[in-house]
């Protein structure tokens, strides 16, 4: 399929499939390494920058998914797909966590994800 093609019906659904992707490789790297703090003895400092690992791993192989899907302008659809999953993880946190604050960090965490997915994406039309 190229892009052309994909636009016409199913390009919305290729993004989309792309994101819940890299949600469904959050959740089973989030659950790893909950599993593995369980039984060891890891300090539970390097929460944040296992979750920040997580984030960039799993948009990396979300933009990889669509951009293979769609074939190509891979750093757009990527940074699509990284900047939306980074946006529903900022809108969650706001809506659960009390003392979650819009602020340089949430910027930079979007920007993050807006990068990385362009780059997955990169990465994804050079691999066919």
């Amino acid at each position: 399929m190229n892009y052309n093609e994909s636009r016409k019906g199913s390009y919305g659904l290729i993004l989309v499939k792309g994101i819940g992707f890299s949600y469904v490789v959050t959740l089973i790297c989030i659950l790893i390494f909950a599993i593995v703090m369980t039984y060891t003895s890891i300090s539970e400092k390097i929460i944040p920058l296992v979750n920040s690992i997580v984030m960039v791993f799993s948009i990396v192989l979300g933009a990889i998914y669509t951009s293979l899907k769609v074939e190509q302008k891979g750093w757009l659809n990527g940074g699509i797909v990284g900047l939306v999953y980074v946006i529903i993880i900022v809108l969650l946190s706001s809506i659960f966590i009390t003392t979650f604050t819009f602020d340089v960090n949430a910027i930079l965490k979007i920007l993050i994800g807006l990068i990385t997915g362009a780059i997955g994406g990169m990465i994804g039309i050079n691999l066919k």
